[in-house]
Order: C-alpha cells, then structure tokens, then sequence
C-alpha cells in the first residue's frame, strides 16, 4: 500500500509538473507572437482608416504618387516572389527531415488559397486597369513590362500567400523560441520580438507591390493579408497536437 501510494503521488507530481510546463510554453508562444499580431493589427487599422477615408481610385493614386526606375524594376521582380520562389524556400525544411513545417505551410495555404478563390469568383470584382477605364482624367501609374490582369482582383492571392508564407515563419519561429528554455533572458527576447517584425515587413512589402504594379486596389490587398494572417493561426491551433513541428 505504502508503495502504491508513493507511486501514485510520484505520477500526479509528474503529471502537474507537465501540466505546468505545457502552460509555461503556451504562455511564452503567445507572447512570442503578440509583437507580430498587434504589429500587424496597428498597420490593419491604418489601412481601414485609408479605405474609409479615401474613394478607391483617389486612394490608388496617392499610393502610386511617386515611381522611380528602381522602385518599378524592384516591385517588378519582388511580387513575383509568391509565384513560385516562396514554394520553394517552403521545402527547404525537408533538408533536415522537418517534413512537418513544409507540411503546415502548404495545408496553410492550400485552406488559404480556397477561400482567397471563392471570394474572387464569388465578387468578380474588375483590376484597377478596368476601373479607370471610367476615370479619364486619372492617369494609372503603369510599370513597363508588367501584363495587367482585368478581372477576379477581390482578394489579392499574391498578398495572401505573402502574409501565408511569412506569418507561417513567425509561428514556427516562436514555437521553437517556446520550447528553447536557453532562449528566454532579456537579450534574446528583445531580438526575437524585433526578428518578428522583419516577416511583417516583407509580407507588408510584398502586398504594397500589388498596389504599386496596379495589379490590385488597397481594399485587395487588406483582405488578402487578412486571409494570410488568419489561416496560419487558425490551422496551428486546430492541427497542433497532431502536427508537431518538431518531429
């Protein structure tokens, strides 16, 4: 009796001590990613106050106020990265066997990439080339050597696999800062919560040049960071326990 007893004290220490563990690393995951998520929902709300703000094509054209040389063969070639190019670095992960992180990105924006299509036949909504066919007075700021598209631009798809890619980058960033015990003193924290902006920055980069090919309108552009930012976060939580990125 003494025996089982013992053990069976040793068992629910062993299991409260997991219990707190595991609380330890959720509470540090959330924290790790509420740099970038209220990053994010500061810049969201200062789109919103644009959109509100501004007619669509009024806003178009102050956001495409200034082109240079650089800045179109730069955006030129940026946007082009969520062809095919962000793919790619997905897979890189299978060169350590972190089949798992590959795995999560493309069920990311596999669900991502549904919702971004059904919205865009759902609305049919016209490219801006389209648009300011009704405004001669404007004219559309064009980069040469960039084919315009004249349908289906509600949402963008190139911002949401931008925002899909990089925020997927974040949340296995933190949870690999979670479980890295190493990692949490003051130095480290403070340079991995600046590491979490510079995702933001290239997501953010990369809807801006949808906007400055004028391939697509800002309101596009914000609901297809908004599909990009949810997807990854909703199918972390919903496949976590079945989707450990570690192995």
């Amino acid at each position: 009796m003494g025996l089982g007893y013992g053990y069976s004290e040793e068992y629910a220490y062993l299991c409260s001590s997991k219990e707190i563990i595991k609380m330890y690393y959720k509470k540090e995951f959330i924290r790790a990613v509420c740099i970038y998520l209220i990053t994010y929902l500061v810049l969201l709300v200062a789109v919103l106050g644009l959109l509100y703000a501004y007619p669509k094509p009024e806003l178009h054209m102050m956001l495409n106020a200034h082109h240079t040389s650089c800045q179109d063969t730069f955006f030129k070639y940026y946007t082009l990265l969520a062809e095919w190019p962000l793919y790619v670095l997905a897979l890189i992960p299978l060169l350590w066997k972190k089949w798992k992180i590959t795995l999560f990105y493309a069920i990311c924006e596999a669900t991502g990439g549904v919702f971004v299509q059904i919205l865009k036949h759902l609305f049919s909504a016209d490219r801006p080339i389209v648009v300011f066919e009704n405004y001669p007075d404007m004219v559309l700021p064009l980069v040469e050597g960039v084919e315009l598209h004249h349908s289906n631009s509600f949402p963008s798809g190139h911002t949401s696999t931008f925002f899909m890619f990089f925020t997927c980058m974040v949340i296995v960033m933190a949870y690999y800062y979670c479980k890295n015990d190493k990692l949490h003193n003051l130095k480290n924290r403070v340079l991995f919560y600046v590491a979490t902006l510079l995702p933001l920055a290239l997501a953010a980069l990369g809807g801006y040049s949808r906007i400055y090919l004028s391939q697509h309108f800002l309101s596009d552009v914000c609901v297809g960071s908004i599909i990009g930012v949810i997807t990854p976060f909703l199918m972390f939580f919903l496949l976590k326990n079945k989707l450990k990125i570690e192995n």
